[in-house]
């Protein structure tokens, strides 16, 4: 595993979002930004409902063009059809990376107890990193959730926290790693979860602060000088 704490490149980037009346506007942007050889980093769409059919478009692009004259590219192609345009930090530098915590409700609070605690730490220093989690039970959801934690994005590093982890898991672990060269920490529980994990710690709280340890650049701590340990 390489570069943990520059796990995320670092390019200059600029957020646009978009409230459009028509889905279809979406492709058309693409193709502006691909004319002008912005590469987008990012991109999102939803749709909103309640006064009138809306749709908010989300990119993340490199901020390579005057940002000014192509958001009024867009306005005057799409005058018709954008409610409003506006113009972003990207979520890395306003949320930064992500600490995904996975598993029981119990060992979930605690473990997030640790890595919020941590991350403001690091935050007061200029870091950027926020946690989320889920607390969940059954091999099935947990195996998907560890799963779907490659297509999330700015994820930087997953604890799972539990007391009993290991078939469909373990596998969703090995996955994760092997792909998306995500960190696992595990809590030292039951199963064979535990086995392929980066960390196994056995205190929640600790587990938490040595996560945003690991992917904080303010921080020295190492975790390839532990991987495969004990705590």
């Amino acid at each position: 595993m390489v570069g943990i704490k520059n796990i995320f490149r670092e390019k200059r980037l600029i957020a646009i979002n978009l409230i459009t009346k028509d889905s279809k506007v979406f492709e058309k942007i693409v193709k502006i930004l691909f004319e002008k050889n912005i590469g987008i980093e990012y991109i999102q769409m939803f749709r909103k409902e309640g006064n009138g059919e809306k749709y908010y478009i989300y990119l993340e692009v490199e901020d390579k063009h005057d940002v000014n004259s192509l958001v009024e590219n867009i306005k005057e192609e799409f005058k018709d059809k954008i409610v409003e345009i506006e113009v972003h930090k990207p979520f890395m530098e306003i949320y930064g990376k992500r600490v995904i915590v996975i598993g029981g409700g119990a060992q979930v609070s605690q473990v997030v107890l640790g890595a919020v605690t941590e991350a403001d730490r690091h935050n007061l220093r200029g870091e950027r990193i926020s946690v989320d989690t889920i607390p969940l039970v059954g091999e099935e959801d947990i195996a998907e959730a560890v799963k779907a934690v490659g297509r999330l994005h700015r994820a930087a590093i997953l604890i799972l926290a539990g007391s009993l982890m290991g078939g469909k898991i373990t596998q969703a672990v090995k996955e994760l790693k092997e792909k998306h060269k995500i960190p696992v920490i595990s809590l030292n529980m039951a199963g064979s979860v535990p086995e392929v994990a980066d960390l196994v710690v056995t205190d929640p709280v600790q587990a938490g602060v040595m996560a945003v340890m690991a992917i904080a650049s303010t921080a020295k701590f190492d975790l390839e000088r532990v991987k495969g340990r004990k705590f």
